[in-house]
């Protein structure tokens, strides 16, 4: 029973976890009334809990693994209550900064469930339940909602406070439900980190989660107080469209798992790049509030897609060091929210616009689209190489002058030639003395003629033994329809005939 429950449980602790990472920002236009804070510090204040919830995020995805879900959250949850109480009785910048900074450990909890909710699932349903779980995004769009309208009533201070109560809530949810009895996972910290920190997959799907998950953040903490400085808009308006945008983003998320489960994840993530390119150019010229909703909104839509994917990827590529991989992944996500609010007030602050920040996520959102295109055709590749190097028989790939370019492992026990004695050899390597010239006069006339030579040839053995071959060999055309390689594929049927004599 307690492991049905683990996937609500888990995913209603993120949304308790961002209601609190992103408390701040929510309530800024209202702290900013009773705390003196320079305008130049604001995007730092927001942005500071990132910190904390990007860097913790390796340790928590490890540790869930070493010690299971229950322990992490129950952990995390009670260190939460001292950070959030000592915002609600701030007075100063500094007790904000430093409150905030560990208002981060509610943003690190997203890698706990992400390592944790796959090995209650089939492979099969990993994007959509890491999906569901990863729409406890929701728990920004409630703050950024609820929490003005509570501040409007009872004031900022009192609206932190009730933050307390949800706290222990879960905390005594997650004791009494939490599974005990979850599978852990021992493997020691650097002997995972050895494993997955050369692997450009790790990297690239950092940089994709970079900006999706990034982006994400970024919009959630820097809208509430852009929409009020930049359109003029009502604190509370303001908070509705921040909400507006989250929800888009967090609903999107399950979508983007459940997609990535049927069709093509690299394909997927091609359609959220694209788009992406082309909205951080619209914001780029700093349109109407009519464009600007337009453009966040896209980008909403495709963020929420895209980490819904991305996720999907992970225990795909790296099903044994999942736990590490998943937090390198979310901590550089929540960088990719740390840096924009930070890098757009100071390029304001230089330039007057925002619109070379956009510009800028733009060209990053681009270069991440060219990046998908070039996974997308590798795996293509790879997954030919592995029939290739798997298949049992023989392949010897020549270039038009006749040197061999290319053979298999099956080449290799077939023939007793290893690959470095065989490549940049010509053919006759293998030849036997059983054919006369004719034959192979013959078989070059029906390559040219027809593309292709199929039938039995006796050929030999590195170490003199003549057998008897069934070979293919074919002509390999580029596009414009010119012979640039000719491949042969062989397989030794001497015992097949010995059989049949």
């Amino acid at each position: 029973m307690l492991r049905k429950i683990q996937l609500p449980l888990q995913t209603l602790n993120l949304v308790v976890g961002f209601m609190i990472w992103v408390l701040i920002s929510s309530l800024l236009p209202f702290i900013k009334e009773d705390i003196a804070i320079p305008d130049n510090q604001l995007a730092l204040v927001t942005a500071i809990p990132v910190i904390l919830g990007s860097i913790l995020r390796v340790p928590l995805g490890y540790y869930a693994n070493q010690f299971g879900a229950r322990k992490i959250f129950l952990i995390s949850f009670v260190l939460l209550l001292f950070p959030v109480y000592y915002i609600s009785v701030a007075n100063s910048l500094a007790d904000l900064l430093v409150g905030g900074l560990f208002l981060g450990i509610g943003g690190a909890v997203f890698s706990v469930g992400v390592t944790s909710l796959p090995k209650y699932y089939p492979k099969e349903k990993h994007g959509f339940v890491n999906g569901i779980y990863g729409a406890g995004n929701l728990g920004t769009a409630i703050s950024a909602f609820a929490a003005p309208v509570v501040a409007t009533k009872l004031g900022w201070s009192t609206t932190v406070q009730l933050y307390l109560i949800i706290l222990g809530i879960f905390i005594i949810a997650n004791f009494l439900l939490g599974d005990k009895q979850e599978t852990k996972v021992k493997t020691p910290l650097l002997e995972q980190i050895k494993g997955v920190y050369k692997n450009e997959k790790l990297w690239l799907l950092s940089l994709f989660y970079f900006i999706t998950f990034g982006s994400f953040v970024a919009f959630t903490i820097y809208l509430p107080n852009f929409l009020v400085a930049n359109f003029g808009l009502d604190k509370v308006d303001a908070g509705f469209r921040t909400a507006g945008f989250i929800v888009i983003a967090t609903l999107m998320r399950p979508i983007g798992g459940w997609l990535a489960d049927r069709f093509h994840s690299l394909i997927l993530l091609m359609f959220v790049f694209g788009v992406y390119t082309v909205s951080a150019m619209i914001l780029s010229f700093a349109p109407s509030i009519g464009w600007y909703t337009f453009g966040c909104l896209t980008i909403a839509l495709c963020a929420g897609i895209g980490n819904g994917v991305i996720f999907k990827l992970v225990p795909m590529y790296f099903s044994k060091q999942a736990g590490i991989v998943n937090g390198i992944v979310s901590a550089m996500g929540g960088l990719g929210g740390f840096f924009p609010p930070i890098i757009l007030t100071l390029l304001f602050n230089l330039t007057g616009h925002y619109a070379i920040g956009f510009m800028a996520l733009s060209e990053v959102a681009l270069a991440s689209l060219i990046l998908v295109v070039w996974m997308y055709f590798q795996g293509k590749m790879s997954l030919a190489n592995e029939v290739i190097n798997h298949t049992v028989e023989g392949i010897m790939i020549t270039d038009m002058s006749g040197k061999i370019i290319s053979v298999n492992p099956a080449f290799t026990k077939i023939t007793g030639f290893e690959a470095a004695e065989a490549i940049g050899k010509n053919p006759n390597i293998l030849k036997s003395n059983k054919q006369p010239k004719t034959f192979y006069e013959d078989l070059w006339r029906s390559i040219e003629t027809n593309g292709f030579w199929q039938g039995e040839i006796w050929n030999s053995r590195k170490d003199g033994e003549e057998y008897l071959q069934w070979l293919t060999i074919s002509a390999v055309k580029n596009d414009a329809g010119e012979v640039v390689q000719y491949a042969g594929m062989f397989s030794d049927i001497s015992n097949h005939k010995n059989k049949k004599a």
